[in-house]
Formats: C-alpha cells, structure tokens, sequence
C-alpha cells in the first residue's frame, strides 16, 4: 500500500529528525492509523539505519582537512569593509527597526491550522481513511467518541435536510487530538472538526479549492470543510447549529 502523498516528505523529516514537536505529533497521530504510511516510515527508518552502518557511510580522507585549513582563502577570513563614518549610525538603524518588526510580527497559526484542516480532509477522501465508525445512527456515532477524547462532540441527524450522516473518526489538529463527523451531500463529503476552544467568531476561507466554515458554540470550535458550493456549506451550518441544540 503507497504512503498517502502529502504525507510523504513529513516522513522523511520525522525520519531525518527535521520537524518540529507539533508536526511530529501529526505525523506520528496519522502513521497510528495509515497502514501504507506507517510501511513507508518503517522502510524509511531502515534505509537510514543501512546507510549509517559500517562501511557505508563515507569516510574523508585522512589529511584533507589539514590541506583544506591551508588554503589561505578558507583559512584566513578577510577583514570585513568598514562602512563610511556617516552610513553606519542609518544601516545600524535600518537593522534594529527590521529586527525589531521581526520580533513584533505574530507566527500565522492560523494559516498553518487552515492547512490541516484542508489537508486532513483530503487525505480522509482516500480509501480506508474517512471513518473509524460508519454508521447513518447518531446514536452510535456519539458515544463512539466517549472515552476517546475529553469532550462531547455533538451529533445530530441531518439526513432529511440533505446531509446524511456517515460516521466519524478521530484526528489531528495543531497537535491535539480532535473529533470528525462525517456527512454526505449528494456524491460530496463534509467533514466537521471538533475541538474545545474559546469562542473566536464565525469565519469562512477557500483554500486550495475547498470551501471551509467555522464557528464557536459551547466552549467548542467547528470547522466545515467541503468541496460543495459556498452557500450550500453555510446551509449545512446552520442546520447543524439548529439541530445540535
């Protein structure tokens, strides 16, 4: 079975020890329940282990280091240019006033969120991947979730609104371990995550062609993601807020 293709180089940067403690935990929370990436990092981890043995990996030259200190260029490292008495005082300046934006400027979390949020939903769309329970029952599907996160997603029914429900499954967002309920509009597939956070507003996003709703509601954050139409995603928000109570 192939490894899942957004997933491929995040192998080889866990492999490589390249991520950080965020993406480790992604990457690890997906290997868990995809049988073709975990065969992939298990490969990966070998081939590694090959090439680190004895007799593989290459060995420099005896004397080459002491022939590369001698090269007068590499040795020796020219005196930096000294700027102009007047220009000096406005580049330092100029340094300070970037470095100091820098410092200023927040890390975009949530653009990086936005991009799990789609890439969880596309790789759900591959066979084997879309739920852990498949049912239409919201009586199943609910306390499927019990015992397996710390909060209680609700479920409600939508099928005679246009939104079958197909089950649900865990997954992963910014490190944390959230809920996916899975519906169906005609041939598409909505995917809501669920996870505890403070109320942060309602808002909407398109992202690599994929439309995404969010809103907040008792203590929880839910975000919509399909590829149906933007209108009939905020149909399916408001249902779900009417019927989830």
């Amino acid at each position: 079975m192939p490894p899942c293709a957004d997933q491929e180089m995040l192998l080889a940067g866990l492999v490589d020890g390249e991520l950080d403690a965020a993406n480790v935990a992604l990457v690890e929370a997906h290997v868990a329940r995809c049988d073709g990436c975990r065969e992939a990092l298990e490969r990966l981890q070998a081939v590694r282990s090959l090439l680190g043995g004895e007799g593989v990996r290459h060995q420099m030259p005896d004397g080459l280091a002491s022939r590369i200190a001698a090269l007068p260029e590499l040795a020796a490292p020219r005196e930096p240019r000294r700027l102009p008495g007047w220009l000096a005082p406005g580049v330092a300046g100029a340094m300070a006033a970037s470095l100091a934006m820098v410092a200023l400027l927040p890390a975009n979390a949530d653009a990086v969120l936005d991009q799990e949020i789609v890439s969880d939903h596309v790789r759900s769309l591959q066979p084997g991947h879309l739920t852990d329970v498949q049912t239409t029952n919201q009586h199943i599907v609910k306390p499927w979730f019990n015992g397996r996160i710390d909060f209680s997603p609700p479920v409600p029914e939508l099928a005679e609104v246009g939104f079958p429900l197909a089950g649900g499954r865990l997954d992963s967002l910014g490190g944390k371990t959230v809920a996916a309920i899975v519906y169906h509009r005609r041939l598409h597939t909505v995917n809501l995550f669920v996870w505890p956070a403070k109320d942060e507003g309602e808002r909407s996003f398109v992202k690599d062609g994929f439309n995404v709703r969010e809103w907040s509601r008792n203590g929880l954050r839910f975000a919509a993601v399909s590829d149906i139409p933007p209108d009939e995603l905020g149909q399916f928000q408001k249902l779900f807020v009417e019927r989830a109570g």
